[in-house]
């Protein structure tokens, strides 16, 4: 078994009360479906703060991260699969970005 990072980009915040019911339900079920690889099932987060050599931006960087999730799975090819029933990709404007965590 692996470790997989899901870093959610993206996606929207739902107009209505109604949207909002529905967007969560999607979220539970994809999740409780998964909850058996779901080493840390993770939050959305708030805007980053970048800081480099040359000084700090508050910009939220350059690809924002508005989530994650970290699962424990046979191979990146069954992260990958999870990852596309994701409720993120529902509606074409967020995606998941999926890294290995490396244990040393």
């Amino acid at each position: 078994m692996a470790e997989f990072m899901f870093i959610y980009h993206g996606g929207g915040m739902p107009e209505t009360e109604e949207e909002g019911a529905k967007m969560m339900a999607a979220w539970g079920a994809w999740m409780e479906n998964h909850a058996a690889v779901m080493t840390n099932p993770g939050a959305p987060v708030g805007r980053s703060v970048t800081v480099t050599a040359q000084g700090v931006t508050q910009d939220g960087g350059a690809n924002p991260t508005t989530g994650f999730t970290i699962v424990d799975v046979a191979d990146e090819a069954t992260a990958i699969e999870i990852a596309k029933g994701c409720p993120i990709l529902d509606g074409g404007n967020g995606s998941v970005e999926i890294a290995p965590l490396v244990q040393l």
